[in-house]
């Protein structure tokens, strides 16, 4: 290989390993030393100098703090510390928080919230554990507003119940850096199982009783039915059987004023009237053919 490849092909290998090697560490040095430093959306970095906040930075991309806070910001990684805060919206789930109704039955009270962070030097120092707290709060609360009210209210009024947890927890949680958003009751339940028991039991004979009710109101109408029915045929055949005498003497009357229609017609009703007959019809031997005896 020719010196001059030789060399060059030499010094991109080192380039290369420079690079990998050198990149991060003058990266990682500059960070250590706040040179410069990247920033998401949705968070705040606080610094600190020898016990005290000289700054915040909420704006993201690439930051530069030694130009926004000057020189002494060399002094941080011997006496300084740069706090990050996610200042994103959270949500939170409280299950089963005890509450006794006016009546004095146990309930469980699921109570769901969100909020963010808003004052991220009261987050960071005015509370140990703010999160924490922030539930506890939220627990208490449930338990103040909610506590021996009528069980009606409790299964109803979940919205109103949900703003008065609200407006108790917000003052306290603004001292800790918080803005409380959302606050809603989901779940009102029975703790005591013998309690809940006994209410499906009384809800299972009460759906009896009214399926029972409701066929019985069923067949009473049915029967409201068919006698309203069976009195209007019987109104209907009385009237029949009323305008049927008049009806056949009227067509008698005038089958009459022809004889021999009516010879004819009564020849016919006879007739019908001895094939009709249980009796048995003999012809005697020997007799006219016009002789029929009838027994």
């Amino acid at each position: 290989m020719p010196p001059a490849l030789m060399s060059f092909a030499v010094s991109i290998f080192l380039g290369l390993i420079l690079t990998l090697i050198a990149l991060p560490l003058v990266a990682g040095i500059g960070t250590w030393l706040q040179l410069w430093r990247t920033l998401p959306e949705r968070t705040v970095v606080v610094y600190t100098l020898f016990g005290k906040v000289i700054g915040q930075v909420d704006e993201p991309g690439l930051l530069f703090p030694i130009l926004r806070f000057g020189p002494q910001v060399l002094l941080m990684p011997l006496f300084g510390k740069a706090y990050t805060v996610n200042t994103r919206i959270f949500q939170a789930y409280l299950r089963n928080q005890l509450v006794n109704s006016e009546e004095g039955a146990p309930m469980g009270v699921g109570i769901w919230f969100e909020g963010c962070v808003v004052e991220p030097g009261a987050f960071l120092f005015q509370n140990s554990d703010p999160f924490g707290s922030l539930k506890a709060n939220v627990a208490t609360a449930v338990v103040k507003q909610l506590s021996n009210l009528r069980l009606e209210v409790l299964l109803e009024n979940r919205d109103a119940l949900s703003r008065k947890v609200r407006e108790e927890v917000t003052p306290t949680s603004a001292k800790w850096g918080f803005q409380l958003g959302s606050t809603y009751i989901r779940k009102v339940a029975f703790r005591d199982t013998g309690m809940i028991t006994e209410i499906r039991r009384k809800v299972v004979n009460r759906l009896r009783q009214v399926t029972a009710a409701m066929k019985q109101a069923g067949d009473n109408q049915v029967a409201l039915i068919h006698s309203a029915a069976d009195m209007q045929a019987a109104q209907r055949l009385g009237e029949a059987q009323a305008v049927r005498p008049k009806v056949i003497g009227e067509s008698l009357a005038e089958i009459g004023r022809n004889p021999e229609v009516a010879e004819a017609l009564f020849k016919l009703l006879d007739l019908q009237a001895t094939l009709r007959s249980p009796g048995k019809i003999i012809l005697a031997p020997g007799a006219s053919a016009n002789l029929l005896l009838s027994s």
